[in-house]
């Protein structure tokens, strides 16, 4: 399987995104905020077709959209908690809009529909460079804002009581939402990007309380699933969305059980 070098590319790319999604997944199911990487690549697949459309980079498209929709979701704050109709509007809407822009440019419906479901085996150099570059950036100012996000987590109201930015730490954090689900729609696509993001993440929280133990089993957990549905669908030739899916709710399950039984 090592010698293609197609099976190398996506076993790298696998790998930088199950570590930056499982690290961010962490702390996106700890916040509670697990719809916003959901609609962030809802909204990334409209910016990724409406680039494309205008003849930009689908790619550059994704990410400024997403990034802007991050920073956007930030500073609303409070006001999106409760409206899951309002969510689901613009959901539906974002997905609508990638449609309509893959109905004026039909020569982009084959990268649209790896941007809807992955395609990890299709990753070439400069996409490995790109991932790279975001997940290094990501995890560089999650590991600066971890503190004051830990803090506003547990206990906003101290935190806010203590002059933290309540609004400026959400921004940050979505941001940095924004870029790591923009690269794991890489692997898994716009439909299946909720598997990744948050999936490791609430395994890894089933099964341990404490944070520093819960972030490296969630990025281990991520990359284990990531690097195993690889192996499977080279071995099977079922899609390595699939296996990732099956295998990150496998595990959910898994957790689940141990962790109703340990109690």
């Amino acid at each position: 399987m090592l010698e293609y070098d197609f099976m190398q590319h996506a076993l790298i790319a696998g790998g930088i995104v199950a570590l930056l999604a499982g690290v961010v997944g962490y702390f996106l199911v700890l916040r509670g905020q697990t719809f916003a990487g959901h609609a962030l690549s809802h909204v990334g697949f409209a910016g990724a077709t409406g680039a494309a459309l205008v003849g930009a980079s689908p790619m550059g498209g994704m990410i400024a959209v997403t990034l802007a929709s991050g920073v956007a979701m930030g500073y609303l704050g409070d006001r999106l908690q409760g409206s899951d109709i309002a969510i689901g509007s613009v959901l539906s809407l974002s997905l609508g809009l990638g449609m309509l822009f893959l109905h004026f440019y039909t020569s982009y419906a084959t990268q649209a529909t790896a941007l809807l479901f992955g395609n990890v085996l299709g990753v070439d150099v400069d996409t490995l460079w790109w991932l790279t570059l975001m997940a290094l950036v990501s995890l560089a100012v999650l590991a600066l804002l971890a503190r004051p996000l830990l803090f506003v987590s547990l206990q906003p109201e101290l935190a806010e009581a203590r002059g933290v930015s309540l609004r400026r730490v959400s921004m940050l954090f979505l941001a940095i939402v924004a870029l790591a689900t923009a690269a794991s729609v890489q692997i898994v696509g716009v439909l299946l990007v909720f598997t990744l993001m948050v999936g490791p993440g609430a395994t890894a929280q089933k099964l341990t309380v404490r944070l520093g133990p819960g972030i490296v089993l969630a990025a281990s957990i991520a990359l284990a699933e990531t690097w195993l549905g690889i192996t499977l669908a080279y071995v099977t030739d079922w899609p390595t969305s699939f296996w990732i899916t099956a295998l990150s709710t496998a595990g959910y399950l898994l957790a689940s059980l141990y962790a109703s039984r340990s109690t």
